[in-house]
């Protein structure tokens, strides 16, 4: 043996419990439906084929999931309130979860239905969503810097800003602001936030939010992004689909929003079809393929909950990490 385990394979030495979306779909429980038919349509992303039904037979049982450890992780504050010589009715902390996956896997489909989902519970908490993307470095930057190629890799983020911005919310700190990403412009957006408001709940995602860097030798702390995550999700799939995924959404996007003048990619509307398939093939393999290998599906081992999708983009399989 060479000492490596497959984590998603059901084993004795595994740390997940491993399930098939059908047997997954039995822990919706008595879940309601909060959602139309409509508005998932309008939730999804392009080229993303969710509809209820798969919502109902992954999402609901994600959500309960998710309840139950809100719920845990407010019980455990109150006790350690009352362990500190408190009452145990200090404000607690927002709950933090932790999206990763590759580009075009469906990151920013589960973020939105999530919390949609989450707004809906009987208690009404107050969710926020907020993607990695704000807080990438300018072009202006990356260009400088001779990086424009490796944006979306972690070296492309400023994590200084984004462990600010998550110490700041588990801080329970008012009117947090989150720069602005334009996927249009392909840019951040000068000048421009979101305010995040002492939230209940605070979705965050992002290719890299479970990336780790190497450990200091003197042993002093450096804190990861998914340090202040009390649950992560990774949405996972064989590369050659999410590869088909990109570039089947890179071509529709050139029907779209593409065409629109001041696009950053405007100039790949105009040219011929087997010449942009080109382009696309190559940002796959030069840029997205090469960040999935050497930095995103290496953090898979790491989130607490691992969605897998098949071919037709939905989810076949369910690993949740052993308690």
């Amino acid at each position: 043996m060479n000492g490596v385990v497959d984590q998603l394979a059901p084993a004795k030495y595994s740390p997940y419990r491993v399930f098939s979306a059908e047997d997954w779909a039995k822990f919706r429980a008595d879940t309601p439906m909060t959602l139309t038919a409509d508005e998932v349509g309008r939730l999804r992303s392009l080229g993303d084929p969710i509809d209820l039904d798969e919502v109902s037979r992954i999402y609901l049982a994600v959500s309960r999931l998710i309840s139950a450890h809100v719920e845990s992780s407010q019980l455990l504050f109150r006790q350690r309130q009352r362990f500190l010589s408190g009452d145990g009715t200090g404000q607690k902390t927002p709950f933090i979860i932790g999206i990763a996956g590759s580009v075009a896997v469906g990151k920013s489909t589960t973020a939105r239905i999530l919390k949609e989902l989450m707004t809906r519970w009987p208690s009404s908490p107050k969710v926020d969503l907020v993607t990695t993307d704000g807080f990438l470095f300018p072009n202006v930057v990356l260009q400088a810097e001779e990086m424009m190629q490796r944006k979306g890799f972690p070296e492309s983020y400023d994590v200084g800003a984004i462990l600010r911005f998550l110490s700041d919310i588990k801080a329970g700190r008012e009117r947090v602001e989150a720069p602005v990403y334009s996927h249009f412009v392909y840019d951040v957006v000068p000048n421009e936030h979101v305010v995040v408001d002492r939230p209940d709940i605070l979705i965050f995602e992002g290719l890299n939010v479970l990336q780790v860097h190497e450990m200091p030798k003197d042993g002093k702390a450096i804190p990861f992004v998914s340090d202040f995550f009390d649950i992560s999700i990774y949405i996972d799939a064989d590369e050659a689909a999410i590869r088909r995924w990109y570039i089947d959404r890179f071509m529709r996007l050139r029907e779209t929003a593409f065409r629109q003048e001041g696009s950053f990619f405007h100039r790949y509307s105009k040219i011929p079809d087997a010449e942009a398939l080109a382009i696309a093939e190559g940002l796959w393999v030069n840029i997205n393929g090469k960040n999935l290998h050497e930095n995103i599906l290496p953090t898979r081992p790491r989130a607490d909950l691992i969605l897998r999708k098949g071919e037709n983009h939905l989810i076949e399989q369910v690993a949740l990490r052993k308690l």
